[in-house]
Formats: C-alpha cells, structure tokens, sequence
C-alpha cells in the first residue's frame, strides 16, 4: 500500500491497482512515449495509449502477429513495439505516424510478395495501415510467418 495526501492534507492509502498511471505522453504523429522494456505489459501499454482509429489498428497488428508466431517475443524500445523469437533480434516492429502506421519488416526485402513500401535500407520494407483500412489478415500473417525464419535485426 502507498499512501498520498488527500485534499485536506490526511493520508490516503491506495492499493497499486487503484493507483492510476498518468496518460502516456503523445510524440509527433500520435506515438505514446512509453517506457522501454520486454515483454507483452509494455506493448500493451503501448497500444493502449494510442487514440482513436490507430489505437485499434495496432491490437490487430498484436492479434495477428501472435496469431501467426505464437511463440514470439516482445518489446518496446524507442516507442515502437518489436517482435522477434530471442528476445535479442527483431523481425518485425510498428510505429504510429501523423496518417497511418508503419510497419516495419527488418527483413522485409526477403518476403514473397514484398511489402508495398521500400526503405532507404536494402533489407528492410513497410506495410503502411492508413484510417478506413482493413488489414489483409492472411498476407500480413504470411509476411510475419516468413519474417520471422529468417535472421533479425539486432536492436
């Protein structure tokens, strides 16, 4: 138990649980500022501190790439979720920006079909989710299936 001063200066004691964390900070484009660190708690405070529309799109994403990798790792560094299998690589991460939100296969250049978008970085391409899009379920899925045999990136 913790306790706080309540508006008449007595203490108040508050269990972890009712003790609310403040709101994540929202960088440029939408993007929680949140706390580095591994597993599934930090992603899905991640995605819980997203508004709106990419908030939604980012579950998915989490759905999807736990669907398609059930044994994968998880992190947040730098404010972006990433997704590997040793918790030392990483092939596939998202970030929200001001109008969609990027995707990122580190090894993305390998991948059958490649993903639409190119990168100023040789192996690396995106999959960007824009408002109103459904997410193609199955070739996402199949990009994160074939992502994920090959080497990752180590961040």
């Amino acid at each position: 138990m913790a306790t706080k001063k309540s508006a008449t200066s007595r203490p108040v004691r508050t269990s972890a649980k009712s003790a609310k964390r403040a709101p994540a900070k929202l960088l440029s484009g939408g993007n929680p500022q949140i706390a580095k660190g591994a597993g599934d708690a930090p992603v899905q405070a991640y995605i819980a501190a997203i508004p709106d529309w990419k908030g939604a799109v980012c579950a998915e994403l989490d759905r999807l790439i736990v669907r398609a990798v059930p044994k994968v790792k998880k992190a947040v560094k730098w404010n972006t979720p990433f997704y590997g299998l040793d918790g030392e690589t990483w092939f596939v991460a998202y970030h929200c920006i001001t109008k969609y939100v990027k995707v990122s296969f580190m090894m993305g250049a390998h991948l059958d079909p490649l993903p639409p978008v190119a990168s100023k970085q040789k192996n690396v391409r995106y999959y960007h989710v824009h408002e109103g899009e459904a997410i193609d379920a199955k070739r996402f899925m199949s990009w994160v299936k074939q992502a994920a045999k090959l080497p990752g990136e180590r961040m």
